[in-house]
């Protein structure tokens, strides 16, 4: 096939990029390589295919540019994964996180249309899921109560892509990401944080009593789940929910890395953060019978596969240096 992966250069899209070339698709990215952290290793991410891809260094907010490049792609297929990420960055800066989640989605499916692009899959959230009371999250449940920006943005992304989908014949799936981990995570996200501080003998944040849960999902599993979207044929719309379908406490994590990282974590208390949920915990059977998702990597393994990650980035980082964190 012949795709177009928005934020192809970031931590999920890049190892889709990979894993997509792997699999003899031709991929075009586009991404704006902003500073939410650092555009450096953006870049780096994508090193080892650049010379096999197309690289577009452009914003959502920049309609006419999508319009140009996805009208003379040909495309058969987008993946939506560009997105101003995080919760708490989303409460300080509501008017960004609109204009880029909701407005630039919006700018995408319309390029989509305008090109006669048959296939759009859609990277939305677990956040959506809010204060939901239904516990595993199924993708059937009313949602009436997201407690951020963010997850009000990835709904309304949702929304749009049923708008296209049902007047415009585009045929979307979204795609509920749970708490995404793996070598090249974010900096900002709570395993590399732990992960680097720890090591490094620095105190880390614990943001409540250690109670809240995750649904943890090692990236490789999440690109299956992707991939398996590139070629669904039920529905014209539809929703899937892909996790790892188990969760773990905020201490039980921290512990694990400590034994992995072989250091005790100091560790500074701090309240509950606005808009955090407490738990998060995906029922994936309607993915498992529709996609064929099956998530192979448990979280001891998947942590283990990281950490090695991140002293190898590491050491290569003092041979070489550039910038550790934010």
């Amino acid at each position: 096939m012949n795709l177009l992966v928005t934020g192809g250069a970031g931590f999920i899209g890049s190892h889709l990029v990979e894993r997509l070339l792997a699999d003899g698709h031709r991929v075009t990215v586009v991404d704006d390589f902003n500073d939410f952290y650092s555009p450096e290793r953006k870049d780096e991410n994508l090193r080892e295919v650049r010379s096999r891809i197309a690289v577009h260094r452009v914003g959502l907010h920049d309609r006419a540019a999508l319009e140009r490049i996805v009208g003379a792609g040909g495309f058969e297929a987008i993946v939506h994964l560009a997105a101003r990420a995080g919760v708490r960055p989303s409460i300080q800066q509501p008017h960004l996180y609109v204009e880029t989640n909701v407005v630039g989605t919006l700018n995408l499916l319309e390029a989509a249309r305008l090109a006669k692009v048959p296939r759009f899959v859609f990277g939305s959230s677990s956040s959506v899921y809010g204060l939901c009371r239904t516990i595993p999250f199924r993708e059937d449940v009313p949602l009436q109560e997201t407690i951020s920006p963010y997850a009000a943005t990835k709904l309304a992304g949702e929304q749009l892509c049923s708008n296209y989908a049902h007047l415009h014949g585009l045929r979307c799936v979204c795609l509920r990401f749970f708490t995404v981990y793996g070598p090249r995570q974010r900096p900002d996200l709570a395993i590399h944080q732990f992960t680097e501080r720890i090591s490094a003998g620095r105190p880390i944040r614990q943001f409540g009593d250690g109670s809240t849960r995750r649904d943890y999902t090692y990236v490789d599993d999440i690109v299956s789940g992707i991939v398996g979207a590139l070629g669904f044929e039920g529905p014209i719309f539809e929703v899937f929910n892909l996790g790892g379908s188990e969760t773990t406490s905020l201490a039980t994590l921290i512990g694990m890395i400590e034994s992995l990282v072989g250091r005790a974590a100091v560790i500074e208390h701090l309240p509950e953060q606005p808009g955090d949920l407490p738990v998060t915990y995906a029922d994936i059977s309607k993915a498992r019978a529709a996609l064929g998702y099956a998530p192979q990597t448990p979280l001891k393994d998947g942590l283990a596969k990281f950490v090695d990650w991140f002293h190898d980035w590491q050491a290569a980082r003092t041979l070489s240096p550039m910038e550790v964190s934010q």
